[in-house]
């Protein structure tokens, strides 16, 4: 294909700038391949970026493969695969040499710290985890990794990136050869340029985060609109377990910082969850108290914030000294201080925040979607690792894993001719738009009804009430996507309805309580655990006939 302005071809195209899209651009980069990386804002904004925990892996001799698994395991309350889960743990060490070989500075190991002697850096314990195996970064180990690999991608020749671009819709053609289509590229918004640009590609790479917008209330940054799960099912791949939507418990209850992360971290160094009487709740709900999964605390506190009409609840580590503080937290402690918050003589003011998408588009242990030509990695795919409730950060291993993993696949696969014949992208029969406000207001009406009716505790009432609503939302987006040119404000409330219509449908299919997904009609997990798995040929209506194996 001739390249100009609007035309572009690359062997690879990689929508998303995380920790999974650029270690997979990363490792593609010595295959001699030309990659195009595509970030909706800056190249380094993201979730990564915002990330504060850590990455889980067995570094520790005391620790070992078999112990991360179970651990794994029973968080995912009996969904985890357990060959991805041994997969991911068992590559956990390599992920983590790999970062350090590309000069992520993690936090070296002191005598004074409570980590395990002889290794070299310092490692946490969070909540469903039975050794200390979080290494990190301070509390800032998102903007650590998301940093570093930002400076090696913009030094590398092989890759082109292209900030301020939104991923549209992917370009399939369909063959005999793949039944679901044939990915030829991507049509992509150039944001300042106010131009559809059409990206032809051997193969693209999915890496676009999750759907936490959909939330009223969420952790994330505005980018997690789910659009790399809307492109891909509109496109004819299936998803799965799109009702697990984890609720991190501990999101800065501030109107000055609604989406701030408490890192869990805090937690696993003797915070503690206490009402506004002093009292220490957790204990009460289960017997592991505040390392309980996450699951579990954000059900603990929306059950006592119900209970007590209480907005928030309150999170201690004033026990604490504040040199522990300053030197294990300074990321949260110095944002805590300019907000007027002292953790070190005062407890924090926290509630749950929607924070990570468990289910998404189905892919092997190779990053392969349904579709040829199509890879996801990272927060848009379903691997199998989360199961009914993802275990504390286990999220950028597996972004590392598996963008390692896929960039392999490419990398090992025949290069095929690009198609020289990409149409462009058709705005003939559109006009500019003159209500912006229509985007504005249902976007805050999809937010609100979500929060509302497919929480932290849902119903299936709230459940229809919210399809009801959904259908109607989506019907009107359709009818305004087709007549004026598409903005990233659009495309960002077509690609939420989307998913929020999946994450309804899955939630309403599965008649029973099990992880995040706690349904007051069915509280009890049933004997058998199941996938919910939708299937565009069959219309998302299929999937109230039930769950299944994948």
């Amino acid at each position: 294909m001739p390249e100009d302005s609007t035309h572009r071809s690359f062997d690879v195209v990689v929508v998303g700038s995380g920790a999974a899209g650029l270690t997979l651009a990363l490792r593609l980069a010595s295959s001699g391949r030309r990659i195009g990386v595509i970030s909706k804002g800056a190249l380094a904004e993201g979730s990564t970026l915002y990330a504060q925990g850590g990455i889980s892996a067995v570094l520790d001799a005391s620790d070992s493969i078999d112990a991360h698994v179970a651990d794994t395991l029973r968080a995912g309350a009996g969904l985890c695969d357990e060959p991805a889960v041994r997969f991911t743990v068992e590559h956990s060490r390599a992920a983590i040499e790999w970062l350090i070989d590309r000069g992520v500075p993690f936090t070296p190991a002191d005598e004074s710290d409570e980590t395990p002697a002889g290794y070299a850096y310092h490692l946490n314990r969070e909540g469903g985890h039975s050794h200390r195996r979080i290494i990190h970064a301070d509390d800032a180990t998102g903007r650590a990794v998301e940093t570093t690999l930002e400076g090696l991608t913009r030094r590398a020749p092989e890759i082109t990136v292209f900030e301020h671009h939104m991923a549209v819709e992917l370009i399939m053609t369909r063959t005999p050869a793949a039944a679901r289509g044939h990915c030829q590229g991507v049509y992509v918004l150039d944001i300042n340029r106010d131009t559809v640009r059409t990206f032809a590609a051997r193969h693209v790479v999915l890496a676009t985060g999750g759907a936490n917008l959909a939330y009223l209330y969420s952790s994330n940054p505005h980018a997690a609109s789910g659009d790399g799960i809307a492109m891909a099912w509109r496109a004819g791949a299936r998803v799965a377990n799109m009702e697990f939507m984890q609720f991190h418990p501990t999101c800065l209850y501030h109107p000055r910082a609604r989406s701030f992360l408490i890192s869990e971290a805090l937690r696993g160094e003797g915070a503690v969850l206490r009402l506004a009487d002093g009292h220490r709740f957790m204990p009460d709900h289960d017997e592991r108290g505040e390392l309980a999964p996450r699951d579990i605390v954000a059900r603990a506190i929306d059950a006592e914030m119900k209970r007590t009409g209480q907005p928030h609840v309150w999170l201690d580590i004033s026990h604490r000294d504040k040199a522990f503080i300053e030197k294990h937290f300074p990321a949260i402690n110095a944002q805590c201080l300019e907000l007027g918050l002292d953790m070190s003589g005062e407890p924090l003011p926290v509630v749950p925040a929607a924070h990570y998408t468990c289910g998404g588009v189905i892919t092997d242990a190779h990053g392969c979607t349904d579709l040829d030509g199509v890879y996801a990695v990272g927060e848009c795919a379903f691997t199998g690792l989360h199961g009914a409730n993802r275990m504390a950060s286990n999220s950028l291993l597996e972004c590392i894993v598996y963008a390692s993993a896929a960039a392999d696949d490419i990398a090992g696969r025949d290069t095929t001719p690009l198609c020289a014949d990409l149409p462009d992208w058709d705005e003939s029969r559109v006009t500019d738009s003159d209500e912006e406000v229509v985007v504005a207001h249902n976007w805050q009406e999809l937010r609100r009804f979500m929060w509302d009716y497919v929480g932290i505790v849902r119903t299936t009432k709230r459940l229809e009430r919210a399809l009801h609503r959904i259908e109607l939302l989506r019907r009107e987006i359709h009818d305004y996507y087709g007549s004026f040119r598409v903005t990233p404000g659009l495309l960002e409330l077509r690609n939420l309805a989307q998913v929020a219509e999946l994450i309804i449908r899955s939630a309403l299919s599965r008649r029973e309580s099990r992880g995040l997904h706690y349904i007051s009609d069915y509280p009890k997990p049933l004997p058998r655990a199941m996938h919910t798995v939708l299937s565009p040929e069959l219309g998302t209506e299929s999937a109230t006939a039930g769950y299944r194996p994948l």
